[in-house]
């Protein structure tokens, strides 16, 4: 048989490239089989086998194989080393005498002490030295790390302990360099990892800097030393030299951030900490520790400032603040890197450290114990007191563990600051092998993190929701035992106005042993968090409550909450959003049986509308209760409408089209039980039957297919007598009908009332209610303005008698699309009306900028405008023939009337702000005209709007932005 080559031999036993490995082997003549067995065995044979040749290189082939065959425990740590670190390598390479600190009598299983290295880096006389000193502790403790001489939590408290002592020495070199350094004390304060002494390998060494002047000193003075003396201690770490960089120094932690002075007087940073500061900067001083310079004033730092942060739980929008914070962090992780992100991705490091410290911020006020500031400690801590469950805590630890332990492995290789999880095959080979996998130790290492990470998103909610399960139920678990005052603290943190209420409630959702108990116990950790993140949470686990117990023991309602995640989470957003549709749910409990079925949550079309309403209407013969029926069906309706436009299923031209036809189909049904109604009424006394047609013509936004939550229905009732009829009597049947369809729609119900609107009827609220079609002709031929030729621009006859519809419309077209267009004289008086309209109509006090309808740009205004070019364009435009507001924009656009630029500008500002109309009255329950001004209502529209409820402002900066560039548009088209 052919022998094997020496390249092949060496493939199979691990290393990569067997061609380049025989080379590397070749130079280090002498190597015995059992060491190149041994470096086979490490996490990357090929890069141990040319950190070796390198180390050789240097120091001497001879002296680095007599000093790996002279001691075992060195042979073994050294190739450990190289074999998981590139970078180390490359160090000894440069400095291979250190190969020695591995051996058994110089590295010992005692801790790396703080004063110890203080001592050790202190000798540095420059900043390479400096490096040097750095990077050869470094490899200390990432030796005693991989080699199991200290655990995870030991090895990140070294290299705390080790970038507080680098931090020490930097500002010895600097004072060395500041001729005036005396004559200020300056300290340096650790935060995030560092403080908490759980750092990694390589990360941004966040720091704080507090100085005072020296007895007599100048205060000014004072400040500009220590800027110095900090600007340089920075660069001294972070500026890279032939020995590399030691890491970023960051000082973007300090009061204003880059926009602060580097260094304050602690009286400057208390008063910034009482006045001006955010929740998160306080969430930060949790970690806060005292790392270099003056140890007195650090202290003095430490007592003003920690108290603080256990006030902050307290402080308004608490959560949402936090949560915020959080949410900016996961916006700004690249869309690339989000599922391979180990840090900040979802079930990551960091939702384990947000977890932990909120829970911490919450309870620690009360409970001094819970105040370390390290993550493992303080989650201890949380356990042992009762505030997280002992399974998932002890769940959680070994999560986090092996998240931070897998971020160790991946900086170490070539020490960059990394939270990536690499998707290179021989990448995730070399790191399941530096953490012990062997067998299939890509595969095993992603298995491990991916079941890692769906268990820290599962046990966030169970860490804050569970244990007030058990605060209000007499089924302890786990040694659970939040007390009723924690659980308030809690749930006053996490959002809940009032936390004693929400108590009441979950225990009476939770109380007893029947099956909807159980069911609830299971489903109400989830169900918190779902209410907790939305922007009223006590309202939604109210009306949750209520539903519940109307529904009581339903099976298709505890089947839809047991089985069906995603309807009892769309159940929650909806009611936790919305007092609208809450309200409708609440009324007719049986609309929660869209949720969850994507089907049921698309709007019915108009001709099924239709059809089922006028078959709900006949099914009665008196009129009231066919009314009811009819609004039973309308409430089913808004219910599936306002459910889906909260779950961001619809854009504002399908609500506006659903809402429409709904209320069309609505009083199509009405007009129809109501004429029955008359008609019988007749017939009772003997009268002839029904002497007339009768049509409804729809007007506003109703007739263009824009109606809000919000909006009357604009209409004009108009009827024409039957042959041989009473004009009188038909006048009066038809006056009968309307008034009875106005009063049945608008009382009060459980659907909201449908307020019916007559006034842009001729000669308006003064004129008759009714008007036969004869009267309309002869009004419109004598006495009609050129308002109501614009008002007849939305105009859509489509209720009620098919042929008296059609004709309606035929009549009013030459008056809304005029031959010729309208006359200049025409468009000074629609100028005069709207300028009067902006100065009188608009309610006293209010803002011009931020009402929603008549302000500046609002809706009225692009409305205006567009109505403005159909009457002037429309008989020579075909596409300006629409009582569709967009659809006659983009007409108008399309015929080169406008510019696209100019039509887009109108268009985005019509819809955001017909949004935001529409999200007032979904989160409030009512109509507001104006934007809300107080942050909670804001917070709850930019929500529904999908900005998230900590993005308002910025909803209020592109309100303001839409309008007022809509306002300049407007400017232009219409009054110019």
């Amino acid at each position: 048989m052919p022998t094997e080559s020496p390249e092949l031999a060496l493939a199979r036993r691990g290393f990569r490239d067997g061609a380049a490995a025989a080379a590397h082997l070749a130079r280090l003549d002498g190597i015995d089989d059992a060491l190149v067995e041994q470096v086979a065995s490490v996490a990357s044979p090929d890069t141990a086998l040319a950190s070796l040749v390198a180390i050789a290189e240097t120091w001497g082939v001879e002296r680095l194989l007599a000093t790996l065959r002279g001691d075992a425990e060195l042979r073994q740590r050294l190739l450990i080393v190289l074999g998981t670190s590139e970078a180390l390598g490359d160090f000894l390479a440069r400095h291979p005498h250190h190969v020695e600190d591995l051996a058994a009598d110089r590295l010992s299983a005692v801790p790396l002490d703080l004063d110890v290295m203080r001592q050790q880096l202190g000798d540095a006389d420059d900043a390479d030295a400096l490096r040097v000193a750095y990077r050869r502790k470094l490899l200390h403790v990432a030796a005693r790390d991989l080699t199991a001489l200290t655990s995870f939590e030991e090895s990140s408290a070294e290299l705390a302990d080790l970038a507080m002592a680098t931090l020490g020495a930097a500002l010895d070199l600097a004072r060395r360099d500041e001729p005036d350094a005396d004559c200020v004390r300056l300290a340096v304060m650790a935060m995030g990892k560092t403080g908490g002494r759980e750092l990694n390998y390589v990360s941004d060494v966040d720091v704080i800097f507090v100085h005072e002047p020296v007895d007599g000193a100048d205060e000014q003075a004072a400040g500009r030393i220590a800027a110095r003396l900090a600007s340089a201690m920075m660069r001294l770490c972070s500026d890279h030299t032939r020995e590399g960089t030691i890491w970023e120094v960051d000082a973007n932690l300090r009061p204003e951030g880059t926009q602060g002075p580097l260094s304050r007087t602690l009286r400057s940073h208390v008063a910034y900490y009482d006045r001006w500061a955010s929740t998160w900067e306080f969430q930060a001083l949790l970690k806060a520790r005292f790392a270099a310079g003056d140890a007195e004033l650090g202290q003095a730092y430490l007592d003003a400032l920690s108290p603080k942060v256990w006030d902050a739980s307290t402080r308004e929008n608490f959560v949402r603040d936090v949560r915020a914070m959080r949410t900016r962090v996961i916006e700004n992780i690249p869309s690339q890197q989000r599922e391979r992100q180990l840090k900040l991705g979802s079930g990551g490091l960091r939702d384990v450290e947000f977890s932990v410290q909120l829970l911490q911020l919450v309870h620690g006020r009360g409970d001094a114990s819970l105040r370390s500031p390290t993550t493992l400690e303080a989650l201890r801590e949380l356990t042992e007191g009762g505030y997280v469950g002992r399974r998932d805590g002890a769940a959680l630890e070994d999560a986090y563990e092996f998240l931070r332990t897998l971020e160790h492995r991946i900086q170490l290789y070539r020490l960059r600051r990394n939270h990536v999880v690499p998707d290179d095959e021989e990448d995730l080979r070399r790191l399941g092998r530096s953490m012990g996998y062997r067998a299939n130790p890509a595969e095993g290492l992603v298995k491990d993190w991916q079941a890692h990470k769906r268990l820290v998103r599962r046990l966030h909610e169970k860490l804050f929701y569970q244990p007030l399960l058990e605060a209000v139920t007499s089924l302890p678990d786990e040694g659970l035992r939040l007390t009723p005052e924690a659980a308030q603290a809690r749930l006053m943190a996490l959002g809940f106005k009032d936390p004693k209420g929400a108590l009441a409630h979950i225990q009476a959702l939770t109380s007893g042993v029947s099956r909807r108990a159980a069911i609830q116990r299971s489903l109400l950790p989830a169900m918190l968090q779902w209410f907790a993140e939305s922007p009223a949470p006590d309202a939604g686990l109210l009306a949750f409550r209520r539903i519940s117990e109307s529904l009581g023991e339903s099976h298709w309602y505890l089947r839809k909450l047991r089985d069906e995640g995603e309807g009892a989470e769309q159940l929650a957003a909806v009611v936790g959003s919305s007092r609208y549709v809450s309200d409708l749910v609440q009324r007719a409990p049986d609309a929660v049986a869209l949720l969850g079925d994507d089907a049921e949550l698309v709007p019915r079309d108009a001709e099924r509308l239709q059809g089922e309403m006028q078959l709900a209407a006949r099914r009665h013969t008196r009129p009231d209760q066919a009314i009811k029926a009819v609004r039973r069906v309308r409430r089913r309706e808004l219910s599936r409408i306002g459910i889906a436009d909260v779950l961001g299923r619809l854009d504002i031209d399908e609500v506006g089209t659903a809402l429409s036809d709904l209320t069309e189909a609505t009083l199509g049904a009405a007009l129809t039980a109501s004429i029955g109604a008359v008609a019988r009424q007749r017939e009772e006394v003997g009268k002839e039957p029904f002497p007339t047609r009768m049509a409804v013509v729809l007007m506003g936004r109703l007739g263009g297919r824009e109606s809000g939550y919000g909006s009357d229905a604009d209409v004009m009732f108009v009827h024409e007598p039957l042959p041989g009829a009473d004009d009188g009597e038909a006048a009066a049947a038809a006056t009968a009908v309307a008034t009875s369809l106005r009063t049945t729609l608008g009382a009060p119900g459980d659907d909201p009332a449908l307020e019916v609107d007559a006034e842009l009827r001729p000669d308006g609220r003064n004129g008759p209610l009714v008007r036969s079609f004869a009267a309309y002709a002869s009004y419109y031929e004598k006495y009609s303005a050129v308002w109501e030729s614009q008002a007849l621009l939305r105009a859509r006859a489509s209720v009620g008698d098919p042929d008296l519809c059609a004709r309606f419309e035929a009549l009013v077209e030459p008056l809304r699309w005029p031959d010729g267009g309208v006359s200049d004289a025409q468009v000074r008086e629609i100028r005069r009306i709207k300028a009067r309209v902006e100065a009188e109509r608009l309610p006293r006090g209010a803002n011009p900028k931020t009402h929603l309808k008549l302000g500046r740009g609002g809706i009225a205004d692009v409305e205006w405008t567009v109505q403005l070019l159909q009457l002037q364009h429309a008989h020579a435009v075909p596409g300006l023939r629409t009582t569709s507001t967009c659809g006659a924009l983009a007409a108008a656009a399309d015929a080169g009337l406008v510019t696209a630029d100019d039509a887009e500008v109108l268009l985005h500002a019509w819809r955001l702000v017909s949004r935001i109309r529409n999200a007032v009255v979904l989160m409030r329950g009512k109509p507001a005209e104006s934007m809300v001004e107080q942050s909670e209502e804001r917070a709850g529209v930019a929500h529904l709007l999908g900005y998230g409820q900590q993005h308002s402002e910025r909803m209020v900066d592109d309100y303001l932005r839409a309008t007022r560039h809509a306002r300049q548009v407007v400017e232009r088209i219409f009054w110019e």
